[in-house]
């Protein structure tokens, strides 16, 4: 199969000029396509084709399937890449963007669908072999009985978690056996609401856990491979702030153990493309949690540690190359961290939209910035606040650090609140240095600061 010579990006900020500096790169040309909101955007101005999709709201925009093919249509693009967010893992625009005759950058709509459901992920990861959160096996019945018998056997606290869930939304913690079915009907309540799915699923809730994810790619010939792990541990309200890669302070051997147990759940499902395991670690115990079946924000951790341009490996399996190299060949060097910069109050988190009068971003060995901003531009306020994100490697975690501060001490933006604040009171923060922390640490560093 030959390279595609033009992609249609389907997606908007960073991600969207991220993937047009990748096709650029490998000379296919890019097609944007932006709502009236982004029709200022660097990526628009850089483009080879541009097409206006919709008025700013997504639902009229970037989550309107037959506008975004027709794009794709008018313009002989030969492929979709969703980016991540909007429609990145909507197996049924996977599945009509490949029944119009496009290739769509990413899993079969099959995978995603079964990765969609967090039941149906949770059932086909046990039967890889991959460690799961003990839980119930599938959807919690209606009987009462039969759920607090579950509960018990499990041991409290448990959380209730809607099938169809995701970014932190349809969760409920119980702590007791008093409690228990009315969270699970409110849960259900909530779920069908925001998801179209009432089904939920219980599992043991883990007190102090750490958030590692294993990325992985895979081909159509059943070559599968992980780049190591992530830990995204540092969030709040289920929302990732800063990531790093390695996770610090886990053995070599344990990650090797999960990541195998990755790829051959790969192999197991035939799957294509970038993906994510994602896990909750404790006490040395993986835990699998869900599957990101696309790329995310965090890659390029990965990307410095690694060597591996992540978006340019999906493009050549997804046009039906070969992976092009083993797991042997692949050689983890150094460290990496990550800052998202939101234009958002860096305590409160209040967003921050409007003009950015100065925009500065820093430079040195093993920085990166991957961010679509520049002086002038105005941020939308219809979008997510993520305006851009800051990467630092070194030859050690205190090197990458070090790099880290200096680069966010050389970073300025004016006219908008942004949370580089909190992201240099996190770097000399004594826990954070020594690695290691856990999912609720931030929140809990927060409340102490507020006092």
């Amino acid at each position: 199969m030959a390279m595609f010579k033009k992609i249609l990006i389907a997606n908007r900020g960073e991600i969207a000029l991220r993937i047009q500096r990748a096709c650029r790169e490998m000379d296919i040309k890019a097609v944007m396509v932006y709502s009236e909101a982004d029709r200022d955007a660097k990526y628009i101005k850089l483009a080879d084709e541009a097409v206006c999709i919709g008025p700013p709201p997504s639902a009229l925009s970037y989550l309107n399937m037959p506008a975004i093919i027709s794009a794709a249509e008018v313009t002989d693009a030969e492929a979709i890449h969703p980016g991540y967010g909007f429609l990145s893992e909507n197996a049924d625009f996977a599945e009509r963007v490949e029944k119009s005759g496009f290739q769509f950058i990413g899993p079969t709509p099959e995978s995603i669908r079964i990765m969609g459901d967090k039941v149906a992920a949770k059932q086909a990861m046990l039967r890889a072999g991959v460690p799961c959160v003990p839980g119930s096996e599938g959807e919690l019945p209606d009987d009462p009985v039969a759920i607090r018998r579950l509960a018990r056997a499990v041991g409290y606290p448990v959380i209730i978690k809607a099938a169809g869930g995701g970014g932190g939304r349809g969760m409920r913690v119980v702590h007791t056996e008093a409690a228990l079915i009315n969270a699970v009907s409110l849960t259900k309540g909530e779920a069908g609401a925001a998801f179209g799915n009432p089904a939920v699923y219980l599992e043991k809730f883990l007190q102090n856990p750490r958030h590692i994810e294993i990325q992985i790619l895979a081909d159509k010939y059943k070559n599968a491979v992980y780049l190591g792990e992530r830990d995204c541990s540092m969030q709040r309200r289920h929302q990732k702030i800063m990531e790093e890669a390695p996770a610090p302070g886990i053995a070599r051997k344990l990650i090797e153990r999960i990541g195998e147990r990755c790829v051959a759940a790969c192999k197991k499902i035939g799957y294509r493309g970038a993906g994510t395991f994602e896990f909750l670690y404790e006490d040395g115990e993986f835990y699998f949690i869900e599957m990101n079946t696309r790329v995310q924000v965090e890659h390029p951790v990965t990307e410095m540690v690694s060597g591996v341009d992540i978006v340019r490996t999906q493009i050549m399996v997804a046009a039906g190359e070969k992976l092009p190299f083993t797991q042997r060949q692949l050689q983890l060097r150094g460290h990496a961290i990550e800052c998202r910069v939101n234009a958002e109050d860096p305590y409160k988190f209040t967003p921050s939209p409007g003009r950015v009068t100065m925009w500065h971003t820093p430079g040195g060995p093993g920085v990166r910035v991957d961010s679509h901003m520049y002086s002038n531009y105005v941020v939308p306020s219809n979008y997510d606040s993520m305006i851009g994100k800051i990467i630092a490697h070194g030859d050690t975690r205190e090197q990458a650090m070090a790099r880290m501060r200096t680069a966010l001490a050389e970073t300025v933006v004016e006219g908008i609140s942004t949370n580089i604040a909190l992201h240099r009171e996190l770097l000399v923060d004594a826990k954070f240095m020594a690695g290691g922390t856990n999912i609720h640490y931030l929140e809990q560093w927060l409340e102490q600061r507020k006092r």
